[in-house]
C-alpha cells in the first residue's frame, strides 16, 4: 500500500502511533490486574491457576521484548509495529470471548507476542523520526502513554467490571488497534536496516529464556519465599542463562542484544538511573493501590481516581521540561526530579487510616511533577550518541531492561512488606494497624530507591555526553548568520 502524504511532519505521524500501541499495552496490564478478582469468580479457578493470566502475558513478552530490535531492523519497523499491533488486538479479542481459564492464559500468551514488540520497535521509529535535537520533545511524547496508561488503568477497569462485563476490559483494544492498524498501513514509512545480519539463535534463546527464568523468580518470590524451591530454581537458572547470554553476545558479530552498545557512557549511565528511577515508579505504584483498596477499603475506581493526579502532575511538568533540557542540561534536572520524588514519597510513611483522599492526591500531584523533571531528560538523553542504524537494537536492550527495573522494584517493596507484615504479627492475624506499620515499610524503600537514583544522576551523569540532543531548535524565519571575513 502506498504510503499517503499528511499536510504536517511525518514525525508526529509516529508519535500518534506510537502512543496508541504504548498506551493499549500499558493500559491493558493495569486493567487486568483489576479484574483478577472476577475472573478467579467467574471462572472457579484457584489462586495458582488465576496468576497465569498475568505470569503467562509476563513470560510472553520477555520471549519477545530481546528479539524486536533484530526483528524490526531486517524485516521493516512498519511491518513489524503492524504485525504485533495486529497480534495485540486480535488475541485481545480472543481474551474477551474466553470460556475457560485455560483458553484466556492460552490467549494472554499470544497477547504478549504483540505487546512485547511494541514498545522496542515504536521506541526506535519514534528516535529515528526525530533528530538529536528534538529528542526532548520525543520524549515528552514518550511520557505521556507511560503515565496516564498506568492511572487510567484501573478507573476504565473499575467502570467496566462493575457496568458491563469483564470481557471488556479486553473488547476496549479492539476499536484502538483496529484504528492503529488503519492509520499505520496508510501513513507509516516503511525502514529497514541492511547492518540487521543473520538471526542469532543462540542468543534469542539464551536471552529469552534468562529473563523469563529471572521476571518469574522476581515475581513469585515475594509471595513464595525467596527460599522456596520453585523460586530458586528459576531465578539461579535464569541469572546462569543471562551470565550465558552475555558472554555468547559479546563474542558475535551480529548479536540478537548489542551489548556493546553499553560501551558508550551516556547509554550505559543513562539505563543505570533510569532502572532506579523505573524500579521506584513502577513499585509504588503496584503498592499504593493495595494500600488504598486492601487497608482504606477503597473501589478500584476510587483508587484510580485517587492516583491520577499524578499524571496530570507529569503531564504538566513534561512541557515545561522539555524547554528546560537544551539549557539545563541532563544531569541537574535528573537528579532534581529523583530527589523531589524522593521528597514527596516521606509523608507516605506517615499517612495515618483516617488519611484523606484530597491529601493523597495531592501527594500524587507533586510526584508526578517531580518524575517528569527525571523521566524527560532521561528518554532524551540515553540516546544521544546512538547511531541510527543501531537504534532497534538499543531500543530493545531499553526496553528489556524497563521491563526488568519494574520487576525489581515490585519485587523489593512486596518483600518489604510480607517480611515486615509478618515480622510484627507474629504468627497472629495482622491489625489494621499492622499492616500499615508494614505499608510504611515499603514506602520507606521506594524512598531509598529513588534517592539512590538521585546520587547517581548527580555522580555519573554528564551533559556533555548528551550534547547532540541539546541543540536548540532553530527558530522560524531565523536570519543565518554571515561568515566574518
Amino acid at each position: 500500500m502506498t504510503t499517503r502524504k499528511l499536510p504536517f511532519d511525518y514525525k508526529w505521524v509516529v508519535a500518534v502511533i506510537f502512543v496508541l500501541g504504548l498506551f493499549m499495552e500499558i493500559m491493558d496490564t493495569t486493567i487486568v490486574n483489576v479484574a483478577i478478582p472476577t475472573l478467579q469468580r467467574t471462572f472457579n479457578a484457584t489462586g495458582a491457576g488465576i496468576e497465569w493470566v498475568v505470569i503467562g502475558y509476563l513470560l510472553s513478552i520477555a520471549v519477545w521484548i530481546p528479539s524486536s530490535g533484530w526483528i524490526g531492523d531486517r524485516i521493516g519497523t512498519k511491518r513489524t509495529f503492524l504485525f504485533a499491533l495486529l497480534m495485540f488486538t486480535t488475541s485481545s479479542m480472543l481474551c474477551g470471548q474466553a470460556h475457560s481459564i485455560g483458553e484466556l492464559i492460552a490467549f494472554r500468551i499470544l497477547q504478549g507476542v504483540g505487546g512485547g514488540m511494541l514498545t522496542p520497535v515504536g521506541t526506535a521509529m519514534l528516535y529515528r523520526a526525530f533528530p538529536p535535537e528534538e529528542r526532548a520533545r520525543a520524549s515528552t511524547v514518550l511520557v505521556i502513554p507511560t503515565v496516564i496508561a498506568p492511572a487510567l488503568g484501573p478507573i476504565i477497569g473499575g467502570l467496566l467490571i462493575d457496568h458491563l462485563s469483564w470481557r471488556w476490559i479486553f473488547y476496549v483494544n479492539v476499536p484502538m488497534g483496529i484504528f492503529g492498524l488503519i492509520f499505520g498501513a496508510l501513513f507509516l514509512r516503511e525502514s529497514k536496516e541492511p547492518t540487521a545480519g543473520r538471526f542469532d539463535i543462540s542468543g534469542f534463546v539464551l536471552a529469552a529464556t534468562g529473563l523469563a527464568g529471572m521476571l518469574y523468580a522476581l515475581s513469585q518470590g515475594p509471595e513464595k519465599g525467596w527460599g522456596s524451591g520453585e523460586v530458586l530454581v528459576t531465578g539461579l537458572i535464569g541469572i546462569a542463562l543471562t551470565i550465558a547470554m552475555v558472554t555468547v553476545e559479546l563474542r558475535v558479530d551480529q548479536p540478537m542484544l548489542t551489548l556493546r552498545l553499553y560501551r558508550d557512557r551516556m547509554f550505559r549511565n543513562s539505563n543505570m538511573i533510569n532502572t532506579l528511577s523505573y524500579a521506584s515508579f513502577a513499585a509504588f505504584l503496584f503498592l499504593l493501590p493495595q494500600f488504598l483498596q486492601s487497608l482504606l477499603g477503597y473501589s478500584a475506581l476510587q483508587s484510580g481516581l485517587t492516583t491520577f493526579p499524578q499524571a496530570v502532575g507529569v503531564i504538566l511538568a513534561s512541557q515545561f521540561v522539555g524547554k528546560l533540557y537544551h539549557t539545563v542540561g541532563p544531569r541537574r534536572l535528573v537528579a532534581a526530579g529523583l530527589l523531589g520524588v524522593s521528597l514527596s514519597n516521606i509523608p507516605f510513611m506517615f499517612v495515618t487510616l483516617g488519611v484523606s483522599q484530597m491529601t493523597i492526591r495531592e501527594l500524587m500531584f507533586l510526584r508526578g511533577l517531580s518524575m517528569a523533571f527525571a523521566f524527560v531528560p532521561l528518554q532524551a538523553a540515553t540516546y544521544a550518541n546512538i547511531a541510527k542504524q543501531d537504534t532497534g537494537r538499543a531500543s530493545a536492550i531499553f526496553s528489556t531492561q524497563r521491563q526488568a527495573s519494574a520487576a525489581i522494584g515490585v519485587a523489593i517493596l512486596a518483600t518489604l512488606f510480607h517480611s515486615r507484615l509478618i515480622h510484627l504479627a507474629n504468627d497472629a492475624s495482622p491489625t489494621p494497624e499492622i499492616t500499615l506499620q508494614a505499608f510504611h515499610f515499603a514506602f520507606a524503600g521506594s524512598i531509598v530507591i529513588s534517592l539512590l537514583g538521585a546520587v547517581f544522576a548527580a555522580l555519573f551523569i554528564r551533559d556533555i555526553d548528551a550534547k547532540p540532543t541539546m541543540h536548540p531548535r532553530p527558530k522560524k524565519n531565523a536570519v543565518p548568520a554571515t561568515s566574518a571575513h
